[in-house]
């Protein structure tokens, strides 16, 4: 197997770049393996097959790099600006960001990163409607990734366990600049609050009944089929290997893996109490 060009490209780009260099470095010596295995698989008179396999390779991997550098600039600065909305950032909104980075397991160098990003977007020059911009641009096929990046931004809001009217106020703004309405705000707000009240309650596995139907967004009174619809909705939008793949950075699958955990768990907790 062919890994020459990934173990290169990773050198090298952390050389030239840190590790965002080495990252898409990674991605590239990736597609150049690949285009190599494909050109030795069909014998020479494949040099064509293989340049344009190499030159889509390339261009796709450096299109998932852009992303996941976006998504990573995004959350964390975006989480200074929500934790600066209502006038001052709390003890407990500088605890969740640091929480955040340690559930990343984010690397000394990333984790730098992250906290100089957050410390950026609490200054009062930040221009948080040009990062929205660039972020929603480089998602724009990624409507999933938006969604997982605006469940950060209302955790980060609650982090002192209130939601107050600055910060409602910004969080519409935000999402209203990646496509979302107010509606479905709502019903992010409903499923990161239930989330919440589920995790001061112990284990996932035990929690209630009525934050269960919250985090799958349904009342109790709906149907089996309709639970289980909303349930492989959420689990298709939140699966950590649709998301890296469509651009989300691998430090923060451990996010969409916990995610994915307490949508199965609600569901489970349904499941359990209609089938008694």
């Amino acid at each position: 197997m062919d890994v020459w060009g990934k173990l290169v490209g990773s050198f090298l780009g952390f050389m030239m770049g840190g590790i965002w260099g080495a990252l898409i470095g990674g991605i590239l010596g990736h597609q150049f393996d690949k285009g190599l295995a494909n050109f030795r698989a069909g014998g020479g008179g494949a040099f064509s097959g293989l340049s344009a396999g190499l030159s889509a390779g390339l261009g796709a991997g450096l299109a998932q790099a852009d992303i996941q550098r976006a998504f990573f600039e995004a959350t964390f600065s975006v989480m200074g600006s929500v934790a600066k909305a209502d006038g001052r950032v709390s003890e407990e909104e500088i605890a969740l960001a640091r929480q955040v980075m340690a559930r990343m397991g984010l690397p000394e160098p990333a984790r730098r990163e992250a906290i100089a990003l957050f410390g950026k977007g609490k200054e009062s020059g930040f221009d948080l409607e040009a990062m929205l911009s660039r972020f929603h641009l480089a998602t724009r096929r990624a409507r999933n990734l938006r969604q997982m990046f605006l469940e950060i931004q209302i955790h980060a809001a609650y982090a002192d366990g209130q939601l107050d009217s600055a910060e409602r106020k910004l969080l519409l703004m935000i999402c209203d600049a990646l496509g979302f309405s107010a509606i479905d705000f709502d019903r992010l707000d409903a499923m990161v609050r239930a989330e919440q009240h589920a995790a001061k309650g112990g284990k996932v596995e035990q929690v209630s009944l009525d934050d269960a139907y919250a985090i799958l967004n349904v009342s109790n009174t709906a149907s089996d089929a309709e639970v289980k619809r909303a349930y492989r909705k959420l689990i298709n939008q939140h699966h950590p290997d649709k998301l890296v793949a469509k651009g989300l950075p691998d430090e923060m699958m451990k996010l969409a893996e916990e995610k994915t955990h307490e949508i199965r768990a609600s569901y489970d907790r349904i499941r359990e109490e209609r089938d008694r």
